[in-house]
């Protein structure tokens, strides 16, 4: 395998290699600067090839500027942008928009050796209702990810929303250069796989096919894990059947439509994010922010005997838990209510304030806090509220520094 580069290095006199990212078996991920983008941070994806005979490297060229010009044409600011795709010598890399934030397995991580508890039923709603419109996008444009997992899931601090990336069409492709066969959907080479086991369902890690079904079994393994706190290896049994409500207790509505997601069968899936995305949006839950319970609701796309389910409450979390949202008119005006009759005593103005505030130091859980905190005690005041948030960071020196920032206005 080629080396690792060092910080420093210049690739096609234009990128300056920062620091190594990470590293995998289909190769390295740096962080590098732009010197000809007035010095904008992207991301250099280098592709390492086990064999550097030149046929190889021809064929890789080929292929890498075919699927290259597909994910160019890619634009949603939940997407990071594919900027270019370039080769020095016999290296290999896509660039990509660098995107501030960290992975949603990071910040599970976080929340269980601080809160020790996993993401609540309303922010796994909330996190599926932002990503099922970006699959939605990629699946009209007849690609599929591959390779969802909350590795591949980053909360964006810019957006305050997830970002879908490392899309796995890329490593497929890869995987194909270095089989020599660029007819056939090789999925493994050299012990690597396209996409993770655990995530990856059934047709993919068997016989290397994906379907936009296969991105939706993908995203519900990531939710059950974020809603557990436990990877699938220890919520799947031996004969591969999912045990995840074991531990964690959610309404069945949101149940059936994960099962349904997780259906071993790729027929027996969701056939589209679409589906998906009604069944929320026939409850009231969509746009950005969870507005109500799911009611009685039949969850199958296709005719069949409705499925009475009892009513359900989820947490008055769910109300607010991203800052910013992307929803119809209705929806933003039954957030303004819900915000107005529950901050009486502190202007709207200073809530948000806080809320965007707040976000940049604790991430996407910074909506529910505060509406917890809120909802726990209508009449506080901005002193009061301040006071909460800051014991609600568990670094003394960033708690004082977003206690500096609000000064909260007085009376």
């Amino acid at each position: 395998m080629l080396p690792e580069l060092n910080p420093g290095t210049s690739i096609n006199s234009r990128y300056q290699i920062q620091r190594l990212l990470g590293q995998g078996g289909f190769g390295r991920t740096y962080l590098a600067v732009d010197t000809q983008r007035f010095g904008d941070y992207c991301v250099l994806k280098e592709f390492v090839p086990a064999n550097t005979a030149e046929a190889v490297l021809v064929k890789s060229r080929e292929l890498f500027e075919r699927e290259a010009k597909t994910l160019y044409q890619l634009n949603h600011p939940q997407i990071p942008k594919f900027l270019a795709w370039l080769t020095e010598k016999e290296r290999i890399f896509i660039v990509q928009e660098y995107v501030e934030g960290d992975s949603y397995s990071q910040l599970l991580r976080d929340r269980l050796s601080t809160k020790r508890k996993p993401f609540s039923e309303a922010e796994v709603i909330q996190w599926l209702l932002d990503l099922l419109p970006v699959l939605e996008y990629i699946h009209q444009r007849n690609i599929i990810h591959r390779d969802i997992s909350p590795d591949n899931v980053m909360f964006s601090h810019k957006l305050s929303k997830p970002v879908l990336i490392d899309f796995g069409v890329v490593k497929q492709k890869f995987t194909q250069i270095l089989a020599g066969d660029s007819s056939k959907s090789s999925y493994s080479v050299a012990g690597s796989v396209v996409g993770k086991v655990g995530y990856s369902p059934p047709e993919q890690i068997r016989m290397g096919r994906c379907y936009p079904c296969s991105d939706l079994y993908a995203l519900g393994v990531s939710a059950i894990v974020l809603l557990t706190g436990k990877m699938p290896r220890l919520l799947i049994d031996q004969s591969f059947q999912w045990q995840w409500k074991s531990y964690v207790k959610v309404s069945d509505f949101v149940t059936q439509i994960l099962d349904k997601m997780l259906a071993e069968r790729p027929a027996d899936r969701y056939q589209s994010a679409r589906e998906v995305l009604n069944l929320f949006q026939s409850q009231g839950l969509s746009g950005g922010i969870v507005t109500q319970s799911p009611q009685n609701v039949p969850i199958h796309p296709h005719p069949a005997p409705r499925l009475e389910l009892p009513q359900t409450k989820l947490s008055e979390e769910s109300k607010q838990f991203n800052q910013k949202s992307q929803q119809p008119r209705q929806n933003t005006e039954k957030a303004n209510e819900f915000q107005a009759e529950n901050t009486t005593s502190i202007k709207p103005e200073f809530v948000e304030y806080c809320r965007r505030e707040l976000t940049s130091f604790v991430g996407p859980f910074a909506s529910f806090v505060l509406e917890d905190t809120l909802n726990k005690n209508p009449q506080i005041t901005p002193e009061q509220l301040v006071e909460v948030l800051v014991e609600k960071i568990p670094d003394h020196r960033r708690a004082q520094e977003f206690k500096k920032r609000l000064n909260p206005p007085r009376g």
